[in-house]
């Protein structure tokens, strides 16, 4: 048994991540502030054995004793993480800091959740690991974005300065039961817009192409990332390179939820990609992992969610 710290383990991500531990028979601790993360997302824990949840904002040091790490602490969607940038940049800056000086002191294995928003607004498609990016340093995303970059700089600083045993991994767009319903990504808007008969809001002339991982595959692929031995520290992508337009999307959502909503266009926003997708030959050799569930049927399960979420059926 392995005793495991999941940081953001109450958000979307971090909750189907310590559902996964635990039900692998890890003892796992789960820290959170409960900015973005919601009791909710873990309730269904509280009663087991191996399940322990501490509020705590990873910006400040902690002391517990762990064998491995997942650093999922942040806020990932624009709407929250723009609310207040100069705490974003404190969480993935000051919040690497803190778990990698208490990966050195308890020799713990640790993994750092970054994201394919390293890759800025790509001259390179897909994108590889071995991409630098094309990221916009005094922008309204690049709290997020630039704060993700340095705590990349950050993890590989400790493997190399103090042997830290790094894991890397680069989510691209993940979606499923459990996200935020106002965290404004494009799945979570346009299903609760389709479910309430709002106007589904396309932003830009909808040809902007995004791909989308469903979390089970995720989860899949962070757990092997993190079984892998010390010699392979990533950045490893970690997505679905099935690549769909925001018209394909919404269109897709419109038939699965049988909305009648209407599509309405509005101004892109600042500094949004115009294409994202994912390289993955590298996961598939190292983590022997591709993603195995279609668009159609994670987003039937994301729907089925936001159903019970709001209407109890």
């Amino acid at each position: 048994m392995d005793k495991i710290l999941v940081t953001g383990g109450a958000g979307f991500i971090g909750s189907h991540l310590c559902d996964r531990l635990v039900n692998r028979g890890d003892d796992v601790l789960c820290v959170d502030n409960f900015y973005t993360g919601s009791k909710a997302n873990i309730k269904h824990l509280f009663a087991h054995p191996y399940f322990e949840l501490m509020r705590h904002d990873i910006t400040f040091p902690f002391y517990v004793e762990v064998d491995r790490i997942y650093n999922l602490a942040c806020p990932a969607s624009p709407i929250h993480y723009q609310f207040d940038p100069v705490q974003t940049t404190k969480t993935s800056v000051h919040g690497a800091i803190n778990m990698l000086g208490l990966a050195k002191r308890v020799k713990a294995k640790i993994l750092q959740a970054s994201t394919s928003e390293v890759y800025g607004d790509p001259e390179i498609h897909p994108q590889p690991e071995s991409y630098w990016g094309k990221v916009n340093p005094i922008g309204i995303r690049s709290c997020y974005d630039e704060g993700k970059r340095c705590a990349e700089t950050l993890f590989f600083d400790y493997w190399r300065q103090h042997d830290v045993q790094i894991k890397v991994v680069r989510i691209f767009n993940t979606y499923g039961p459990r996200m935020h319903p106002n965290d404004g990504r494009v799945v979570s808007n346009f299903i609760v817009q389709a479910l309430k008969g709002d106007p589904i809001t396309i932003y830009g002339d909808g040809q902007q192409t995004r791909s989308f991982c469903y979390v089970d595959d995720l989860i899949d692929a962070m757990i092997s990332m993190m079984d892998t031995g010390s010699d392979f520290t990533g950045p490893v992508n970690i997505g679905n390179p099935g690549e769909f337009t925001m018209q394909e999307l919404a269109e897709t959502v419109l038939r699965l939820t049988g909305s009648r909503s209407k599509l309405i266009y509005l101004p892109l926003p600042s500094d949004d990609p115009r294409q994202r997708k994912p390289e993955i030959e590298l996961a598939k050799e190292k983590l022997s992992w591709e993603p195995g569930i279609g668009l159609e049927d994670g987003l039937k399960e994301t729907i089925r969610y936001f159903k019970n979420l709001f209407f109890n059926c």
